[in-house]
């Protein structure tokens, strides 16, 4: 029999957070890794840890990049048209105006998440970095991947969703939007991860009542964009999530969190009763006044 999920974003959600919140509720570590391992990429590798948000005990899902792919953010701002020149200012993508929430918990998060801020347009001379990814290129990617049936679907499926949502953004077709391949290795293994883990819980009602999300203003490509950014916005919009707007500084739903509750969603209300059977907590690379943590609850409805 499958079970409901809860998940409480009153700290926002990512794709990292995600993962790394079902692994805590019991998603199975060694499936993960070898289903991850059979991506046809290279240029990373999996970090799990254990680390304190706020003096609470939770789980951390980390992508750590090769030099030679180390970017740019996994929550792929970097999304653009071909009618973009492809220029390579796309180091500036909206996440990265949060560095300096960084200092906090364990050493490794000055990889790509979040922390590759506007000093590392420098970095190497990105002749190797023509080459582009659209949704077909991803979607065989995932093919590639060995993956179960559900788990490949729901894949394609986030991605799709932020794909929609960035062409909408960027005014342009479907078929056009690309990201840039050096960076993108990160998304593909957090929405990959993410559906796998979802795939292994057994879940089939999700209940996400709202998300929470900051408010200020993030740098990305093309200049300075207020919170939530546009492609958050077009999902929340198109899915009808309901959405928190407060007064913490600072970006707490990115638009791949934003598609993995869009992905997943069944219900917007919990039961007027229930029992946790279980939870899981997801550490962020994030911290605003408010713990960056995403809670995964097993519940049962009781009378």
């Amino acid at each position: 029999m499958g079970k409901t999920l809860y998940l409480e974003c009153n700290a926002g959600i990512s794709g990292d957070m995600t993962v790394a919140a079902l692994l805590d509720l019991g998603a199975d570590e060694e499936k993960l890794k070898k289903a991850l391992s059979s991506i046809p990429a290279s240029g990373f590798e999996i970090r799990l840890s254990r680390v304190k948000k706020a003096g609470i005990d939770c789980m951390d899902f980390d992508v750590v990049l090769d030099s030679e792919h180390e970017n740019h953010d996994h929550d792929m701002e970097y999304l653009y048209g071909h009618d973009h020149d492809h220029h390579h200012d796309h180091d500036h993508h909206h996440d990265h105006e949060h560095h300096h929430d960084h200092e906090h918990h364990h050493d490794h998060e000055h990889h790509h998440d979040h922390e590759h801020h506007h000093d590392h347009e420098h970095h190497h001379d990105h002749g190797h970095h023509h080459e582009h990814r659209g949704l077909p290129e991803i979607e065989k990617i995932i093919d590639q991947t060995d993956l179960t049936e559900n788990a490949g679907r729901l894949a394609k499926k986030i991605f799709g969703i932020i794909a929609e949502a960035e062409a909408a953004a960027h005014g342009i077709p479907l078929e056009q939007v690309h990201f840039h391949e050096v960076g993108a290795i990160d998304s593909i293994v957090d929405v990959i991860a993410a559906a796998v883990c979802f795939d292994l819980l057994d879940i089939d009602r999700v209940i996400i009542p709202k998300l929470t999300e900051g408010c200020g203003t993030v740098r990305c490509q093309h200049g300075i964009l207020s919170i939530p950014v546009p492609a958050t916005t077009n999902i929340v919009s198109k899915y009808a999530i309901p959405m928190e707007l407060t007064q913490m500084k600072g970006e707490m739903v990115t638009p791949t969190g934003a598609a993995i509750a869009a992905a997943l969603k069944t219900d917007d209300a919990l039961p007027a009763k229930m029992v946790i059977k279980k939870v899981g907590l997801g550490a962020g690379k994030r911290d605003h006044e408010r713990p960056g943590i995403l809670r995964a609850m097993l519940i049962e409805e009781v009378s």
